[in-house]
């Protein structure tokens, strides 16, 4: 089993500087890199591999001692990310989508440096609580959790005004609980962030609701601010401090909850929610009596349940409670999520309507009443009993 293990750094003002100049360097190989496949492919249409770029390394850290500071297994990572984007970019063009182009990252948004193997320009020390990294020194770590298995990478983050070290574990063993003997369906929403086929709901708190206004005040002070200068850039990071804490309370309301469906269930059903479409912009809708007129297509009553569907972060809920699942024992199916809302468990009838309600659910077939909310966790959860019977045994 992998996983990942957050802390924090606690560097000195000198490594907090050198761990600056490190990103910097980095992100400057970054941008050097794009504008070098950019330029081959305009002039000469020819395409830069990873591996053409990566050979060049030596000559250039040779000609430039610093580049040489840092470790050339971290800046092959780099070069190997900017790979990643352009294989993701023709991905999606041989889909047929409307990819965008690889571009150039500013300073807010090259936030990370990673070293693909322990022992090569870093080195964990957990004795000591100390990471090391080359150019950089020995830099404490608050470490807050036990780990276990084998460090497979390494890399910092730079998270607003402090410095995180993100260890990636391989071989990390399972802690398997005790068998409850239990299943649930779960269907998640706004009202209520989390509502089992057994009847338990789990309250939506609206972390970005509830700050929305210290939100709202910290974008103005922003906007006010003259490009450049100081004033804007220390308004720019108290708005990210109160997007992070949001962020924060967040992902932290979602491992609690993970974690306490995962202890009483043995069976999770979920639903392959595509969140992407759900909060994709209403396409616009020509009036054909005005030409250059548009008819009304209710974005603007869409954008606050697209807000609130951002605020609930369900993908993020359905990924850690998978994570915590498998490191349990548990298991967790995803179904279908058409027609769980709609279709009548009692008859099978499924329609539009039979959706009284947000709250209520009203089978017109044979009349069947029931919460809207329980009663698609129950079809969940009938769905993916129906899956793991159909699926055959390994």
């Amino acid at each position: 089993m992998r996983r990942a293990y957050r802390f924090r750094l606690r560097p000195t003002v000198r490594q907090h500087v050198a761990l600056g100049r490190c990103l910097a360097s980095h992100r400057e190989l970054y941008n050097a890199a794009l504008q070098e496949r950019r330029d081959a492919w305009q002039l000469r249409e020819i395409s830069v591999s990873y591996g053409d770029q990566s050979a060049q390394l030596k000559a250039i850290r040779e000609v430039r001692p610093d580049v040489a500071a840092w470790s050339f297994s971290s800046q092959q990572a780099t070069l190997r990310r900017l790979n990643r984007a352009f294989a993701g970019f023709y991905r999606r063009v041989k889909a047929g989508e409307t990819p965008g182009y690889p571009r150039f990252k500013s300073a807010h948004r090259f936030d990370s440096v990673e070293w693909p193997k322990d022992g090569d320009g870093c080195r964990w020390q957990p004795d000591t609580r100390r990471v090391y990294l080359q150019g950089i020194g020995q830099v404490k770590v608050t470490v807050h959790r036990q780990v276990q298995g084998r460090v497979k990478t390494i890399q910092v983050r730079r998270d607003g005004r402090r410095w995180m070290l993100v260890l990636s574990y391989d071989e990390v063993p399972t802690r398997p609980l005790e068998p409850t003997g239990a299943a649930a369906g779960i269907d998640v929403g706004i009202a209520s962030f989390a509502t089992t086929s057994a009847g338990e709901q789990v309250p939506n708190p609206g972390w970005g609701r509830v700050a929305a206004a210290k939100l709202s005040r910290a974008q103005q002070v922003l906007a006010r601010k003259q490009r450049g200068s100081n004033n804007r850039r220390q308004a720019r990071a108290t708005l990210a401090a109160r997007h992070r804490k949001i962020a924060n309370q967040r992902r932290n309301f979602h491992h609690h909850t993970a974690r306490a469906l995962v202890a009483r269930y043995d069976l999770l059903v979920v639903e392959d929610l595509k969140i992407r479409n759900m909060v994709r912009r209403p396409a616009p809708r020509p009036d054909p009596d005005y030409p250059g007129g548009f008819l009304p297509n209710r974005a603007a009553a869409k954008t606050g349940l697209h807000r609130s569907i951002h605020d609930a972060g369900w993908a993020q809920f359905v990924s850690i409670l998978r994570a915590k699942a498998e490191e349990a024992g548990r298991v967790v199916i995803d179904i279908d999520a058409r027609h769980t809302s709609d279709r009548c468990e009692a008859c099978g009838h499924t329609a539009t309507e039979n959706r009284a309600s947000q709250a209520v659910f009203s089978c017109r077939g044979c009349g069947h009443t029931a919460n809207a909310d329980e009663h698609a966790a129950r079809n969940i959860l009938r769905a993916g009993l129906a899956r793991l019977a159909a699926t055959p045994a390994a």
